[in-house]
């Protein structure tokens, strides 16, 4: 399917929320990310931001995976995340992160208000085996995204 196309290109009106265990490698997420969108026939030129819990933000895979795909990373605090009412919510990710959901509430919230799931979470297949280390779900905003109009939450500081 191909991207619907805005005024200066593609329109960028997908986003993907990013679960992760500390040390995920770029190739992993991206590896992931990859694969769910051509699994779901959704355009990668489509993505605007990758979002995550603001722990996560400073983790150099999670950076690199941003940077590879050419979008920003958005990162929320565990009490806003923990707010988004998801279809997958895990105790395990509670436990660990403060928030039940950090893909699906992350790519959600990052939407932005009338945003959808388009997919829900999944997760990574590292390559020879192992234990997944990353999770993905995308969201569509419902209107295209103006960043002069929505406040872009990097971390309770601003990342360098």
């Amino acid at each position: 399917m191909p991207a619907e196309r805005g005024v200066h290109g593609p329109r960028r009106d997908l986003v993907v929320g990013v679960g992760a265990r500390p040390g995920v490698p770029a190739e992993e997420l991206t590896a992931l990310v990859r694969a769910v969108f051509a699994e779901s026939a959704l355009p990668l030129a489509a993505v605007g931001a990758l979002a995550t819990v603001d722990a996560r933000a400073r983790e150099p895979g999670l950076r690199a995976a941003a940077a590879l795909l050419g979008v920003e990373l958005l990162a929320y605090p565990p009490a806003v995340l923990a707010t988004v009412s998801v279809p997958h919510p895990s105790g395990t990710v509670l436990a660990a992160t403060g928030t039940p959901s950090v893909a699906e509430a992350a790519a959600l919230a990052a939407a932005g208000p009338g945003g959808t799931l388009a997919v829900p979470k999944r997760t990574s297949a590292p390559a020879g085996g192992g234990t997944a280390r990353a999770t993905c779900a995308v969201a569509r905003r419902a209107a295209p995204h103006d960043s002069s109009t929505q406040q872009t939450v990097r971390t309770h500081e601003e990342m360098p």
